[in-house]
């Protein structure tokens, strides 16, 4: 693992810096040039001798460096001088910087050796589709992979990650810079040639994707979600966050399927790095990716897509016409990256995306389950319009949530989804996190019975709702249970409490209904 560091001086941390134009005090020449860095974090409990440690967060607390010192660390880097020399009787060379999380970015990405210049990074925003967006790509990666003999692609998303070398559950959409780096500078000794990743606005706001270079960067689509004191404050902020991507990007990818669309190509057409911009659109024919035509199968949409370099149907593993969008924008990815069609082709019809449109069908063909991550208001009515266009004739219920803490607004705009579109409704819990699930269950009740709706119910125990939704099934019905996708977890008051996915418990309830019906 120690390969994967890079031995520099603390003088070539602090030139990095400066060079950056956030260093605002550094030590004497003769500390920075004596002192050697062989490893640099963040977590006091990472330290290790040899390290350079940064100081960072309103929440840091004065122990923290104590602690890194005791344990081995040699310089610090913070935006203000702990003077601790007299406490510890001996010189600590300091950096004193103006932007704390630039700082973490830049010394995460030099301590790593810049791993996204060995590594083809690309990155999908957008408010909803990333995940499912990145799963695509990933397929027609590893399709393209195999066919080379090549490893396998790297990916990270907000609900797992496989970076080459380490695997297991994601704890944020986007890691902090030195988890990110780390991540890439794995893919990049496993031999990975792509990874594929989300990039959420937070993570580009406070610049932890600052030391990333992207080769290829998509802009998805675009609706309201995170506005909240502590997300984004303002729809602008939000918009304005997800542009950053294409600071560091060489291939831009826009969507032209949404209201800013023009906006994002401006943005996206001057930025400095940017060599290329390509485009995808379900509705313009003058996109450089585009379906010509498409129908509605058994395993899911057959699609006529036409690129720049061939025209053929493919076939996207999924009943909803939303994805779509999202198989165009993978495959304009895919297409940046120079894919064969056939990796493309192969690739895409073999995608599977856990959690997210997955289905449940029951034996006699009454019933179908569909489990989803859907959990804001833009991603719930089309998904609910979706499921009614394709199953005009059955009944289509909904059990879901609100996630507690954040997104304060989705109570209202997933009410009102509901309440438009579903016919039935059990209103539950979902992550309530500090807040009472009760009270969120109540807002968006609220929001429900202002479109009108009147058979909707609350029923705080998501693993009861469930139940209740499948048991009150009378005839032919499509049964949407949407927020947490295959979660395996409940956050309450910051404990990820141990919880059955959705999917499991569908899928259990069905074969009862089914087998007492």
């Amino acid at each position: 693992m120690a390969a994967l560091y890079t031995t520099r001086s603390l003088s070539a941390y602090a030139d990095l810096l400066d060079h950056a134009g956030i260093l605002a005090a550094r030590p004497e020449a003769a500390a920075e040039a004596t002192t050697t860095i062989s490893f640099a974090t963040d977590d006091s409990r990472e330290v290790q001798p040899g390290t350079l440690f940064v100081c960072k967060g309103a929440a840091f607390k004065r122990e923290y460096l104590v602690n890194a010192l005791a344990a081995g660390a040699v310089a610090y880097v913070s935006e203000v001088d702990y003077e601790i020399d007299e406490e510890l009787g001996r010189h600590v060379p300091c950096l004193i910087v103006s932007d704390i999380r630039a700082t973490l970015a830049l010394i995460a990405d030099a301590l790593y050796d810049h791993p996204s210049g060995r590594v083809s990074v690309c990155a999908f925003t957008g408010t909803k589709g990333k995940t499912t967006s990145v799963y695509y790509l990933r397929s027609m990666l590893a399709e393209h992979a195999k066919e080379h003999g090549l490893p396998a692609p790297a990916f990270l998303t907000g609900v797992e990650y496989d970076d080459g070398v380490e695997q297991g559950e994601s704890l944020l959409t986007t890691p902090e810079s030195f988890v990110l780096e780390r991540r890439i500078a794995h893919a990049a000794e496993a031999g990975c040639a792509h990874l594929v990743m989300e990039a959420s606005s937070q993570a580009m706001k406070f610049k932890r994707t600052l030391g990333v270079e992207f080769a290829v960067g998509a802009f998805t689509n675009f609706g309201e979600d995170h506005i909240s004191p502590i997300e984004h404050p303002t729809l602008e902020d939000y918009f304005e966050s997800k542009l950053l991507l294409f600071e560091n990007c060489h291939t831009a990818v826009v969507n032209l399927d949404t209201d800013v669309a023009e906006r994002v190509l401006a943005v996206a057409q001057r930025a400095p790095l940017v060599e290329r911009v390509l485009t995808y659109s379900l509705e313009r024919e003058d996109a450089d990716v585009t379906v010509q035509e498409f129908e509605r199968t058994d395993g899911g949409i057959r699609a006529l897509v036409r690129t720049p370099r061939f025209t053929r149907w493919l076939l996207v593993p999924s009943p909803a016409a939303f994805n779509l969008s999202n198989a165009l924008g993978a495959i304009t990815c895919a297409e940046a990256l120079g894919m064969s069609a056939n990796a493309i082709e192969f690739g895409l019809a073999s995608a599977r995306v856990p959690g997210r449109m997955e289905l449940y069908p029951t034996e006699s063909g009454r019933v179908l389950g569909v489990v989803d991550y859907a959990h804001n208001g833009m991603s719930l009515e089309a998904l609910l319009n979706d499921l009614r266009a394709a199953y005009p004739d059955r009944e289509l219920a909904v059990v879901f949530g609100a996630t507690g803490g954040k997104g304060v607004d989705r109570r209202e705009t997933m009410g009102e989804a509901a309440g438009k579109l579903a016919d039935r409704i059990v209103i539950t819990e979902d992550d309530p996190g500090p807040e009472d699930p009760a009270v969120i269950c109540d807002a968006i009740a609220a929001a429900v019975s202002a479109q009108g709706h009147q058979a909707w119910q609350i029923v705080l125990d998501r693993s009861e709702a469930i139940e209740t939704a499948v048991r009150e099934t009378a005839g032919q019905a499509v049964i949407v249970v949407t927020g947490k996708g295959n979660d395996p977890f409940m956050l309450r008051h910051g404990v990820r409490e141990p919880y059955e996915p959705d999917g499991d418990q569908l899928k259990r309830a069905l074969a009862e209904w089914d087998a007492a019906n």
